[in-house]
């Protein structure tokens, strides 16, 4: 599963001249962590994130601070230019999404953007990864089946069955080609492409293959 199987395509971008407070209001309106920032010529330069825009925006309430020498507060940017962060962690739109995950739980990310031949195309955010695991098993079901119905050319020669994410797949017709291993390693590669389906065994297979997908290597 590919990072661009389940991003954002829709992204709201902000350029470094955009006044902060626009930003923050933004991200709270949407709901998003963070905001890709653009140049002119629709470059990635940076980002800005909650953070960002809540750093020195929050006073000290002088009621619970009593501090006769306590300095003024300095004016904090009005503009994101001033509050972004410039060095961008992105991810590439062909990225496999287990990696992904694990970026987010090593870096403590909540989203990043996704680029293309260095272009904007997406974001990608831990909401992202979560809705496309919990897809309906009956959903996992048919689109497996009709994935491997393609690949094989046989429709109707196997049975699919889909459980908390779990899929088994049993020949009920017709003879593996070139032989049962073959097969098994070739259907539960293709498992491993639908979001949501997290690991796949085939059933009446002596090497019993069962092989975790993307979501289970997260």
């Amino acid at each position: 599963m590919q990072v661009r199987d389940v991003m954002t395509r829709d992204v709201l971008t902000v350029g470094p001249a955009t006044a902060v407070t626009y930003a923050g209001e933004a991200m709270a309106a949407h709901g998003y962590a963070a905001l890709p920032v653009l140049d002119d010529e629709d470059r990635l330069i940076g980002i800005v994130a909650e953070a960002d825009v809540l750093r020195r925006r929050v006073p000290d309430d002088p009621r619970l601070h009593l501090r006769r020498d306590a300095p003024a507060d300095a004016v904090p940017p009005d503009l994101v230019a001033g509050v972004m962060t410039p060095h961008v962690r992105t991810v590439e739109a062909g990225s496999d999404v287990a990696d992904v995950a694990r970026l987010f739980v090593a870096e403590g990310l909540r989203s990043v953007p996704v680029l293309e031949h260095d272009r904007l195309v997406g974001i990608v955010s831990r909401r992202d990864l979560l809705q496309a695991l919990l897809r309906p098993d009956a959903a996992l079901r048919d689109e497996l089946r009709g994935l491997i119905e393609a690949y094989t050319g046989e429709p109707g020669a196997y049975a699919v069955d889909v459980r908390e994410g779990v899929a088994t797949v049993r020949r009920t017709s017709g003879t593996s080609q070139p032989s049962a291993d073959v097969e098994a390693r070739a259907l539960t590669e293709i498992a491993r492409t639908v979001p949501g389906i997290v690991a796949c065994e085939m059933a009446g297979n002596p090497a019993k293959a069962r092989v975790g997908t993307a979501g289970e290597r997260a």
